[in-house]
């Protein structure tokens, strides 16, 4: 005898929406018609563990209403990493609150990219292959001791990547780190490998366990500018008609968009200098002094005698004092003596290498990571768990 299955009815909806303007967790529950018991018992729950005053607006939310207004279950999403929950077996129970953080992994995703005619950026490049800014960002940051990304891009350029994506429920919340990374630029390439040295920072050292890490980066700006004018004894003077030297660069770039230290140093000015508008003038080891004029802001606390970290912003791109458009003029000196900040960048000698007690260690990992850049390269992204 067959006996038909038993379909039983269902007896809640699961319900979803965004937090609006100035609402409570009362008034999430009032809107999706929870019986005034459940929705009391409820609040008087959650405001002690996270109080209505905390929840954003637009964030996501979901509840769980029996079709008699009995509210089994209320999920908010407090950020990127934390949801809160509240849960009832039945009416008249108590509800267990909590907050925990999302279940997150990580997998390795590799890519590859040229610089040409359609793609003559960092960002068209990364982005033509299918990735965003961030990561463009990222792997600059990480070749910015060797590639000026300014001026020194040219089509026959191209690069590989291996990097960590991070993943909430299956889908991308973010990246992690770049594990591994070659560039090919002006005929040479460049490779670069994360590691940790024991006691040590995380780092990017190349195929000599050198580090990547330069004494200057190649640039006062991360990308995407032109230099407009270049280091000069004898160059016509766009306002006052007359040829002087020009004892710097010139680099084209949006206004605000941010100026970064090219070395670590000590502030010794950050003020309005005359035809150099607001300046800021750092003071180096071995000599050095970079000053970066025409600024539209300050960088956060600049002020004489703080001490800077290379890669901090120091300013943003302007066109105050004596200047005729929105750009960046950036000089170096070294003994009081004006240098060619491009010439002077490339003449510095690669990083610090790895200790010897360490380099057994760098090659196995090495070793490691080269095996994962192929393998993510010639096929579906890798899965991994962090700390690559």
């Amino acid at each position: 005898m067959h006996t038909a299955d038993i379909r039983l009815a269902k007896d809640s909806d699961r319900l979803a929406g965004r937090v609006p303007p100035g609402a409570s967790f009362a008034d999430l529950l009032d809107a999706h018609g929870a019986a005034p018991a459940s929705a009391n018992a409820l609040t008087a729950a959650v405001e002690p563990v996270f109080s209505s005053r905390q929840m954003r607006a637009h964030q996501p939310y979901e509840l769980e209403r029996t079709h008699d207004g009995f509210v089994r279950e209320l999920v908010y999403r407090i950020d990127a990493d934390r949801f809160l929950k509240a849960t009832a077996s039945g009416p008249g129970a108590p509800y267990v609150v909590e907050t925990a953080a999302y279940r997150k992994e990580r997998g390795l995703v590799a890519i590859r990219g040229d610089i040409d005619r359609e793609h003559s950026s960092l960002v068209a490049a990364v982005s033509g292959a299918g990735e965003d800014v961030s990561l463009a960002i990222a792997l600059a940051d990480v070749f910015a001791g060797d590639i000026d990304f300014n001026h020194d891009l040219q089509p026959g350029d191209g690069f590989e990547v291996v990097f960590e994506q991070v993943l909430r429920e299956g889908a991308r919340v973010g990246y992690g780190d770049i594990v591994g990374a070659t560039f090919r630029n002006e005929g040479k390439t460049y490779s670069a490998f994360r590691y940790q040295p024991p006691g040590g920072k995380p780092g990017y050292y190349d195929a000599e366990a050198r580090s990547l890490q330069r004494f200057f980066l190649a640039s006062p700006l991360k990308f995407e500018p032109r230099v407009t004018s270049s280091f000069s004894y004898r160059r016509l003077h766009p306002i006052l008609g007359i040829r002087r030297p020009h004892l710097g660069v010139d680099f084209g770039a949006p206004r605000g968009a941010p100026v970064v230290a090219i070395a670590e140093g000590i502030v010794v000015a950050a003020r309005y200098m005359g035809g150099g508008g607001n300046t800021v003038v750092l003071r180096h080891a071995g000599g050095y002094e970079s000053r970066y004029l025409h600024l539209s802001a300050f960088g956060k606390g600049l002020r004489a005698g703080v001490r800077v970290q290379q890669g901090q912003i120091v300013g943003r791109v302007g066109s105050t004092g004596l200047s005729t458009g929105v750009h960046l003029h950036y000089e170096l000196k070294r003994n009081g003596s004006p240098v060619n900040p491009v010439a002077e960048h490339k003449r510095h000698p690669p990083g610090e290498p790895i200790p010897p007690a360490y380099r057994a260690a760098f090659e196995d990992k090495r070793a490691d990571l080269a095996s994962r850049f192929v393998s993510a390269l010639a096929g579906p992204p890798s899965r991994s768990g962090p700390g690559l």
